[in-house]
């Protein structure tokens, strides 16, 4: 079992950096505005990179920067002014696919360390050594990698070599990512952050002496959506990652909201916490990862073959399933609804974020702790008057309650 396992987190956007900061991370992982392979996520510019860093480091955060795309010759000429300046803001590691991309990590900004990335593909020890080699200090495993090959990984690696692996969030349905789909059908390219995610249509037949009658395309009685993947969820085998000799559990989803982030942080932190004690991670921690919009989740391909089950138990039965073949929505049983900026002498400052009533069921999130349910005494707007209703996103509300938690503590609700 490896000494020192630590807990990464998806930052997107200064929010979400926020949340993993708050609720738990150990380090976090970001990009810049190039060359990181979450187009559709906000990002950080040169100014907001140097404020990230120095937010992270104040609290002892690590930073790891996404340099993952696969760069074109325009790209490569610009790389090395681009790597020295977030060398400089003070990033910790360099998180990189190409090898071209590595070597100028290398020259340019020599004292930042350099993580392969899963984009790399790797799914045996000669590849990590050859790695290694080039200068990387850590290894992103392939998702497609099981819990046996990485102990033999571990034990076939130089012992400074670290391992990473995805423990929670969207799967690919391609090997690393590696997918030409998405360019094929949109002209958006997901090898460059761009993924348009058509593994998550749902297809129909077209016979060509048939044109407009359209067949649907069953996988078998299930349904047809037949490369939509499950997401991925690993809070109750944390012990085994550890056993295996993982360094470090990666959280998916710099697109996604600091809602996800704050509730996934501090689920895998107490899950992670449990795990070092010997002990399994308690009730509310395991419930709290369907409190947040997710697909059905699996465990990937840790213990084998992902779509594992009974093949006669219907798509919701299946607990380790690599595929949903139903249709690719996303369950969703809480909506984030506020963050409470103050709690002081009995009063709560709360900064709506979504429509919520007094007389819905309501929870409070608040770094390591289990959910708190929240009932105000009482509620205002913002000019003061008594509300039942709160329905105007961002306006500032007080609520009368002796509930004390952290400043920036989530207030959510049950949807169903």
């Amino acid at each position: 079992m490896t000494n020192y396992t630590e807990l990464l987190a998806p930052a997107g956007d200064g929010e979400s950096l926020r949340a993993a900061l708050d609720y738990g991370a150990d380090a976090v992982y970001l990009a810049g505005k190039g060359y990181g392979m979450r187009a559709g996520a906000k990002n950080f510019d040169e100014e907001g990179l140097r404020g990230a860093v120095e937010s992270a480091h104040q609290k002892g955060i690590k930073v790891y920067l996404a340099v993952n795309t696969i760069p074109l010759n325009s790209e490569a000429d610009s790389f090395p002014e681009y790597i020295r300046a977030c060398a400089a803001a003070g990033v910790d590691a360099a998180i990189a696919a190409d090898i071209g991309v590595i070597a100028m990590i290398r020259e340019h900004a020599p004292a930042l360390a350099i993580h392969a990335s899963t984009q790399t593909g790797v799914v045996n020890y000669r590849t990590a050594v050859e790695l290694y080699k080039m200068g990387a200090r850590r290894v992103v495993l392939a998702r497609e990698v099981n819990l046996a090959d990485i102990k033999v990984i571990r034990g076939r690696i130089p012992e400074d070599m670290e391992i990473e692996v995805f423990v929670h969030g969207a799967m690919c349905v391609s090997f690393s990512g590696r997918c030409l789909i998405s360019q094929y059908l949109t002209g958006r390219n997901a090898n460059r952050g761009e993924c348009a995610q058509p593994c998550r249509w749902g297809y129909y037949l077209m016979e060509e002496k048939r044109p407009n009658e359209f067949y649907k395309v069953f996988e078998d009685e299930r349904g047809s959506y037949i490369l939509n993947a499950r997401d991925m969820c690993m809070i109750e085998h944390i012990d085994d990652l550890l056993e295996a000799g993982v360094t470090s559990l990666k959280i998916e989803g710099r697109a996604k909201s600091a809602y996800y982030t704050a509730v996934t942080v501090n689920a895998y932190r107490a899950a992670l916490d449990a795990a070092k004690r010997g002990e399994k991670p308690a009730q509310w921690v395991l419930e709290e990862v369907d409190r947040i919009s997710h697909r059905p989740y699996c465990t990937g391909f840790f213990y084998g073959d992902p779509r594992g089950g009974s093949e006669t138990q219907n798509a919701e039965e299946l607990t380790n399933g690599g595929q949903y073949f139903a249709d690719s929505g996303y369950m969703r049983e809480y909506d984030f609804v506020g963050t409470i900026d103050r709690c002081a002498d009995g009063i709560m400052s709360i900064t709506q974020r979504n429509y919520f009533t007094v007389s819905d069921e309501l929870e409070i999130l608040a770094p390591g702790r289990e959910p708190i349910r929240f009932v105000p005494e009482k509620l205002f707007n913002s000019q003061g008057e008594l509300i039942e209703v709160a329905r105007h996103a961002m306006e500032k509300l007080t609520a009368v309650s002796d509930i004390v938690v952290p400043d920036n503590s989530i207030l959510r609700k049950r949807v169903r």
